[in-house]
């Protein structure tokens, strides 16, 4: 992280930000609370699951934090990586998929110039 993007997390701010929106702020630290408690998901993989998902938000905070608490839920520096490496072919998988949009596109675009073709007096688009 560099200090010209994305600025330290300080205590100061952790405060400034409880402060301003006090019931907010309890609210959403309970519901860390139980979204990353045991349930049918171990703490464990809850947080290898969080680490995937931070690296597919780019979140620089979220990376940091819940690398740590991978770890220090039991994760292996292995595990954390292979999470990371998910998070990688889901995200390129999701370009992958969406390559349909760019061919559908394509192939309309080829209908279209087809008709173009076809019909003369049509207006240009």
């Amino acid at each position: 992280m560099t200090d010209t993007v994305y600025h330290q997390a300080t205590p100061a701010l952790a405060a400034r930000r409880r402060e301003l929106a006090p019931d907010t702020h309890h609210a959403f630290d309970e519901f860390s609370r139980a979204v990353f408690g045991d349930g049918a998901l171990d703490r464990r993989t809850k947080q290898l699951i969080a680490v995937a998902v931070a690296h597919v938000t780019q979140c620089p905070y979220c990376i940091q934090g819940h690398t740590k608490l991978a770890h220090r839920a039991g994760a292996s520096p292995e595990q954390i990586m292979e999470s990371i490496w998910v998070a990688a072919e889901m995200r390129a998988g999701g370009a992958f998929a969406h390559s349909t949009l760019a061919l559908h596109a394509l192939d309309t675009e080829r209908s279209d110039l087809s008709a173009d073709t076809l019909e003369p007096h049509r207006q240009p688009r």
